[in-house]
């Protein structure tokens, strides 16, 4: 299990840290750290020695989610380079969320769009007191991915997933864990420490029988995860195409309200 230049990966006695390591642009979503979160998910899958997950993230933020400032040269030509990028980051997804050990996820800051589907599928999500959670899809004119159709669902129940992602929602840490987004909230000092317990009791609890627990609640899951996945990063590369998505993107970095035509 090797760092790439978006990821850094820690073995602690069979616990992998696994952290998102880009904190002055907010830990963005774009190709590169697509091709790194495949590749990282594939060396945790094949690991032998692993026993627990702790996701976090380096910096003020989660994430921020897709990198609008990659999208905005490139807002008039998007779909191909929105199968390119989901094709990456959709196989890591499942690799990552099917790993048969308990995987916990600590959040700070801000957690916006593929940023949230990913914490969603996590098992245990602790986020600190001042947390805020976040989607902007809709905003964007974008229909949603990176698998938030079925991790929101799992957690959110669908028509309230249906609404956060709709109405371009952005919650609080207690709003979240009270939508099910959360699973614990703590004091912001005390989150990265209690995460890290977290996972370390995880680590040395009966491996086993984590994994097969897990396998079962998601194969007892009504989507197919794959499938879905696929059809999520389809739609999205025809919703990119859109005038509405063009305009979306250049009125969030151009900082003005946008207008959408419905087309």
């Amino acid at each position: 299990m090797n760092s790439t230049d978006s990821i850094r990966v820690e073995m602690q006695d069979g616990l992998a840290i696994v952290s998102l390591a880009q904190p002055a642009r907010g830990n963005p979503f774009d190709g590169q750290f697509a091709r790194d979160f495949k590749q990282v998910a594939a060396g945790l899958l094949d690991s032998d020695k692993l026993r627990a997950v702790l996701l976090r993230a380096d910096g003020a933020n989660f994430s921020f989610g897709g990198d609008l400032k990659v999208f905005y040269p490139a807002r008039d030509r998007l779909a191909p380079l929105v199968r390119e990028w989901t094709a990456d980051l959709h196989m890591g997804l499942q690799r990552f969320w099917r790993l048969p050990v308990p995987v916990v996820t600590a959040v700070q800051g801000f957690a916006m769009g593929g940023g949230v589907a990913l914490l969603a599928g996590c098992d245990v999500v602790m986020a600190g007191a001042s947390t805020r959670v976040g989607s902007a899809f809709a905003q964007l004119g974008f229909s949603c991915d990176s698998g938030s159709t079925v991790t929101l669902t799992s957690r959110m129940g669908m028509a309230r997933a249906r609404r956060f992602v709709l109405l371009a929602e952005m919650l609080d840490s207690e709003e979240a864990m009270r939508a099910g987004l959360v699973d614990k909230v703590v004091a912001d000092a005390q989150l990265q420490d209690e995460a890290l317990a977290l996972a370390r009791k995880l680590a040395a609890g009966p491996t086993v029988a984590y994994g097969e627990t897990k396998r079962l609640f998601m194969q007892a899951g009504a989507a197919q995860l794959e499938a879905q996945l696929e059809d999520e990063a389809l739609t999205l590369a025809r919703v990119s195409a859109t005038q509405d998505a063009e305009e979306g993107i250049a009125a969030q970095v151009e900082k003005r309200k946008p207008s959408f035509q419905g087309r």
